[in-house]
């Protein structure tokens, strides 16, 4: 279970295997259900997950019970509700597994104590926020500028993983659009 976040660490940032003994220690192995919580709106956030394999999505409700996802972490990627994370305020999104996940957890204050010792995990830990200030930018101007159509089409070039194992459910959440018309726009390819 470690072996996938040396990998990670070292190819991202060379961390050593010396360095990542230390590492490693911070972290805590989970196995999830589908369909488990890892946080709900309105909890605040404590933990950085790491997944080894399987799905965490992140997504929001809105007033009508609609449902939208953010983001979704795959195997090898780490997934936080990030603004939570940092300010230590209630989330205003839930972090749901949307399959049988296992992760590597790590709690914020020994993260954070990672993040001001080792200058590497200082590296990757920038990497991730521009990341994600990248895929927020690309959501905002791009993808959400997109039809329904183009949004699909964009997905499977990009993210084919997202149609192949996750449901119509979660995907047309993602897409914003019903499940009856991503049925349709499936269809329509």
């Amino acid at each position: 279970m470690f072996e996938q976040l040396h990998n990670y660490l070292s190819d991202g940032a060379g961390i050593t295997p010396k360095q990542f003994d230390s590492i490693k220690r911070n972290f805590e192995p989970g196995i999830l259900k589908k369909n488990e919580f890892l946080l709900r709106a309105g909890e605040t956030c404590n933990y950085m997950y790491f997944v080894i394999t399987g799905c965490i999505r992140f997504y929001t409700t809105n007033p009508e019970g609609d449902e939208m996802t953010r983001y979704f972490a795959f195997e090898n990627k780490f997934g936080t509700a990030l603004t939570s994370f940092i300010n230590q305020q209630p989330s205003e999104e839930f972090m749901q597994t949307a399959l049988s996940t296992e992760v590597l957890k790590i709690k914020r204050q020994d993260f954070y104590t990672l993040v001001n010792t080792i200058p590497e995990i200082s590296s990757i830990y920038r990497n991730m926020l521009e990341q994600a200030y990248i895929m927020s930018q690309q959501q905002i101007y791009g993808f959400q500028g997109y039809s329904a159509l183009e949004r699909l089409k964009w997905l499977m070039a990009h993210h084919p993983k997202i149609l192949t194992k996750l449901s119509s459910k979660v995907i047309a959440s993602y897409l914003g659009v019903t499940q009856y018309t991503l049925s349709r726009l499936k269809s329509e390819l």
